[in-house]
């Protein structure tokens, strides 16, 4: 009998921690408000939680800035209400996934601040990546590499030498060519793995590794634009996957010792379907997030050709799929696929309902990020003097900023906090919520069967109880259907399809479906709208 792993068809919902329910009344969710709300993401229909970073840190990049991969920032609360946090979760039956970052720490991690202390060619800055500059007198930064959120990739120290940050200067990169550094995040894992969770989330997997020469890229500004565009130089080198194989068999060993899975997730950003099968393998990441149907455009032929290309080239392969629809770094769901309208309506709405129906129905694992199953709309007219994120700060462009996607749940109310927050007098939310977050507001969204909530919790409970859906066989097939439509069914019978087009067409097999994203009778299937039948097919 075929064994099932949890983790291949696993509903992962990601909380942003200081954004998802604040227990303490200072405007910044934490632990505890994450551990109240469990019950809630229980009643959904999740499989698990990936927390975003907790550790202590000066929150440059909100906590992507680690200075201390041991402990909990007291914004957040500390290890005993962790600990907490990991029994109630244990008791729901609901798995804990930490956000782990190797690729860089804080400016403010003790290592740092020693090899800053310390003198040109010393071990402590051999944990980094230290160099001479370029130039007569070292003026010009060893090479022209350009960072992610804007600038160039180095910073000078008081001595004359430079340090490489592919993020922000307060995100020194990791010199993972240094043994102290592969060593040094095992024991983290130990320390996180023996407090119970049940995996990671690792961010920036792709990277870790530099071109151990450090050359000039050939185009530097591309580099940065995003991470499907990344420099080779700095990312996806070989020796990544010598890290991948040591933290699984990690992660093996506890499954050993109790018999429990536990879970890697890597954020890889590659070019290609195929470079991504190879994070994959089965010694190395369980999951990689799938961030192609993320970036696609809303069309038939865009959707097909990405879920085909996975499909042959990862699936292909006997791994699993991850796909995702949305991220703390990326604009919302329902404004990215169209204008949001007053009440969870208009068009953006209806295709991201169609988008999660659609994803859900995918074989493989999904991951949902907190809001999408309100139907939150981007926050897209917060004014400069409240933008926190670093892109914004760095650049001066509101192009790739994140806070949109990041303000604060709406819980309950006709007021922010909306019930966010305690009720203390005068508090604001870390972002300032929008009012009309009110028609958002959880206990709305559960009132109303109509709702994007029920939507996600009615496609998780099929999901959960149907044999043809989650891993199921693992297969897909096509279907031939109108231009504009894409359908397909999984395993014994279950056909899901989407209207891509704006006007109604009629259905690909006949019935009232099983489920549908929107009003659809029988026979027809509405523009933007995706629907799912047991049929004979």
């Amino acid at each position: 009998m075929k064994r099932h792993h949890w983790w291949r068809d696993a509903v992962i919902y990601q909380v942003y921690v200081r954004s998802f329910l604040d227990s303490t009344g200072d405007g910044v969710g934490d632990l505890a408000g994450v551990r109240a709300g469990l019950p809630y993401l229980k009643k959904l229909g999740v499989d698990g939680v990936w927390l975003s970073p907790f550790y202590p840190s000066p929150q440059h990049d909100h906590g992507y800035d680690v200075a201390n991969y041991r402990d909990v920032d007291p914004l957040f609360g500390d290890l005993a209400e962790f600990d907490l946090l990991m029994a109630d979760a244990r008791r729901l039956g609901l798995k804990i996934l930490l956000d782990i970052v190797p690729n860089h720490c804080s400016s403010e991690h003790p290592w740092f601040r020693a090899a800053l202390a310390a003198a040109a060619g010393s071990e402590e800055r051999a944990r980094f990546h230290f160099a001479e500059g370029r130039g007569p007198d070292g003026a010009e930064p060893p090479n022209n590499w350009h960072a992610m959120f804007g600038g160039p990739a180095w910073t000078r120290t008081d001595d004359g030498q430079w340090y490489l940050h592919m993020f922000t200067p307060e995100q020194p990169d990791w010199n993972w060519r240094h043994p102290e550094i592969p060593a040094e995040f095992e024991e983290v894992l130990r320390f996180w793995l023996d407090r119970g969770v049940d995996g990671f989330r690792i961010d920036v997997a792709a990277g870790l590794y530099k071109h151990p020469e450090l050359p000039d890229s050939d185009d530097p500004e591309a580099d940065a634009r995003t991470r499907d565009s990344v420099n080779p130089l700095a990312w996806n080198q070989p020796e990544v996957h010598d890290v991948w194989r040591r933290w699984r068999a990690v992660c093996e060993e506890y499954t050993a010792r109790d018999g429990r899975e536990r879970l890697l997730v890597g954020e890889v950003s590659v070019p290609t379907a195929r470079e991504h099968a190879a994070y994959v393998r089965p010694d190395e990441l369980h999951q990689a997030f799938f961030f192609d149907l993320l970036g696609a455009p809303w069309d038939a032929d865009a959707f097909r050709k990405v879920i085909s290309e996975a499909m042959r080239d990862i699936a292909g392969t006997g791994s699993t799929l991850t796909w995702v629809l949305n991220n703390h770094d990326q604009v919302r769901t329902v404004t990215r696929y169209g204008e949001p309208a007053p009440g969870g309506s208009g068009l953006g709405a209806a295709r991201a309902r169609a988008a999660a129906l659609l994803m859900l129905a995918l074989p493989g694992a999904a991951y949902i990020y907190q809001g999408e199953e309100l139907g939150l709309p981007e926050v897209v007219d917060l004014p400069d003097d409240v933008l926190t994120d670093p892109v914004f700060h760095r650049t001066g462009s509101r192009a790739r900023v994140r806070d949109g996607c990041r303000v604060p749940l709406p819980w309950s109310g006709q007021a922010s906090p909306f019930g966010f927050t305690t009720g203390v007098e005068g508090v604001r939310t870390w972002l300032p919520q929008p009012d009309y977050f009110a028609e958002y507001a959880t206990e709305r969204a559960l009132a109303d069967t109509r709702s994007f909530w029920h939507l996600y919790r009615d496609g998780l409970q099929l999901r959960a109880s149907l044999p043809q859906l989650g891993d199921g066989d693992g297969t897909l097939r096509w279907l031939d259907t109108e231009p504009g439509v894409l359908a397909f069914t999984r395993g014994d019978g279950l056909v899901c399809a989407v209207n891509f087009s704006t006007a109604p067409t009629t259905a690909p097999v006949p019935g009232t479906p099983l489920l549908a994203s929107g009003p659809c009778p029988a026979g027809e299937l509405p523009g933007s709208t995706a629907a799912w039948w047991l049929a004979d097919v």
